[in-house]
């Protein structure tokens, strides 16, 4: 199977999706933010890892906090979607925080004010 075959696009469209309704609703972890999401997941063709970009609304601290929340609740995270989604191999689950929101605010910022002085 590709890497970006038609079936592994819909395994990482279903898997974000039930990953997001678990962080948001089953996990109560007061170190998660609450506004946590799930920008994307990247399941590899042998549906043995996945790659889970978060973003959390916070400043740096809770950032780090809603990772390691959510690194410590992986077991649970990943028991929870092997009930959800029937897949031949539940994935191991990485978490990588997503910075794409804040470096696009940053780029924003320093183009109004490249912008501002002409």
């Amino acid at each position: 199977m590709r890497k970006n075959s038609i079936k592994n696009t819909r395994i990482n469209g279903e898997v974000q999706r039930v990953l997001a309704d678990i962080i948001r609703g089953q996990i109560k972890d007061p170190r998660i933010s609450p506004v946590t999401s799930v920008v994307a997941v990247e399941v590899s063709p042998d549906l043995k890892n996945a790659k889970v970009w978060i973003s959390a609304l916070g400043d740096e601290k809770a950032q780090e906090d809603t990772l390691a929340g959510l690194k410590s609740a992986e077991g649970y995270i990943r028991n929870q979607l092997a009930k959800e989604i029937n897949l031949r191999n539940t994935p191991q689950i990485t978490f990588v925080m997503d910075q794409s929101i804040a470096y696009g605010v940053n780029m924003t910022r320093k183009i109004d004010e490249v912008t501002k002085d002409l």
